[in-house]
């Protein structure tokens, strides 16, 4: 015969196991606090990398590795506005800022953009970008200048990176003063490699082997200096160029990234991949159509302050909405193809003209 001790004792074990139960469905049932989750993108430190040049850059058509700067059109129309586009992709509100822009592009009131208009507004844009990078890079170079003076060595740097990426940073500091070999995986040694090459390229003459601020910001953002601009400008020839006669011809632009195509959809992106840098090449970076690409055409390129690359990118953008052919943009083209300005499709565009303007 069962005891009724025993039978409590049952009941109280069940009773906590379904509790435990349930405590754990409960707590991966809830939502993720995603507002604790998201980063703030305007605080210092916001990710390991930051002391590391980045891979893209804002306002610049090629990006680190030599691919096409998807977002280059909207960063140039949009500026520092390009982040309320990507944060508020209500239609309405979009409208009413791509509007907005409009007007302020429109400078002599006409109700239409040309080509001049556009140029002075991607020269504006740009410096937006401009300004920007040299405000984040004062809380950089801060982060890198321990000792305030100004002035940064490339052990004082290599320390702040290693540390970024995990390391300790009491031990390094004592490896280096000893000059002791550090235990680096192979991926970490080539990037500070790379990034060694790039911090005496900064390094403006006469070299001392220290950067100041304004050297940093090279460092960090080759379109800054016409000399960085150069060296990025190397590499980016350096990693496609197949033959090595410091050129790009049209097939070696367009052979990375070297990957298979395992279904058609992969087909397809690739090909459509190929198209965009085939058409790149011949119509914007070969300047004078001779089916080569030289330093000092991708130079030219790549160059976002060039007045002259600045009033073709801005005919390029026209064209691409211009449907009366008329070679100016009216508002009703412009919001008919808001995508490729801002990346925010909106619907209604012909009503809103009415409404709006």
């Amino acid at each position: 015969m069962v005891s009724v001790k025993s039978v409590l004792c049952s009941i109280a074990s069940l009773y906590l196991a379904c509790f435990s139960l349930f405590l754990l469905v409960d707590v991966y049932a809830r939502p993720t606090n995603n507002s604790a989750a998201k980063r703030d993108k305007s605080a210092p430190g916001r990710d390991e990398n930051e002391i590391q040049p980045p891979d893209h850059v804002n306002g610049l058509k090629l990006e680190k590795r030599g691919n096409l700067n998807k977002d280059f059109h909207q960063e140039v129309f949009l500026g520092k506005e390009i982040e309320e586009f990507e944060e508020d992709s209500e239609p309405v509100k979009n409208r009413k800022k791509l509007i907005s822009i409009f007007e302020k592009v429109d400078s002599n009131v006409d109700k239409r953009i040309s080509a001049s208009e556009m140029q002075r507004w991607i020269m504006e844009k740009t410096e937006e970008h401009f300004q920007q990078a040299a405000k984040e890079n004062k809380q950089y170079f801060r982060t890198v200048d321990p000792d305030g003076d100004g002035q940064v060595s490339w052990d004082e740097y290599r320390i702040k990176f290693l540390v970024s990426k995990g390391f300790n940073e009491k031990e390094v500091m004592e490896k280096i003063k000893n000059n002791e070999e550090l235990k680096i995986d192979e991926e970490t040694q080539e990037v500070l490699d790379n990034l060694k090459d790039r911090w005496f390229q900064a390094d403006e003459h006469p070299a001392n082997h220290l950067l100041n601020e304004d050297e940093f910001l090279a460092f960090l953002h080759p379109e800054h200096s016409r000399g960085m601009l150069t060296f990025m400008v190397k590499e980016i020839i350096r990693d496609l160029d197949q033959n090595g006669d410091k050129k790009l011809t049209v097939s070696e632009f367009i052979s990375l990234p070297v990957g298979t195509v395992e279904n058609q959809e992969a087909q397809d992106i690739d090909d459509d991949w190929v198209k965009e840098r085939r058409k790149e090449f011949e119509e914007v970076i070969d300047a004078d159509r001779d089916g080569i690409v030289t330093m000092d055409e991708l130079v030219e390129y790549m160059d976002p302050m060039n007045e002259y690359s600045a009033l073709n990118e801005a005919k390029q953008m026209i064209a691409v909405a211009d449907e009366n052919q008329d070679h100016y943009l009216e508002l009703e083209e412009i919001l008919k193809y808001s995508e490729y300005f801002t990346g925010s499709k909106l619907m209604n565009y012909a009503q809103s003209v009415h409404e709006e303007f």
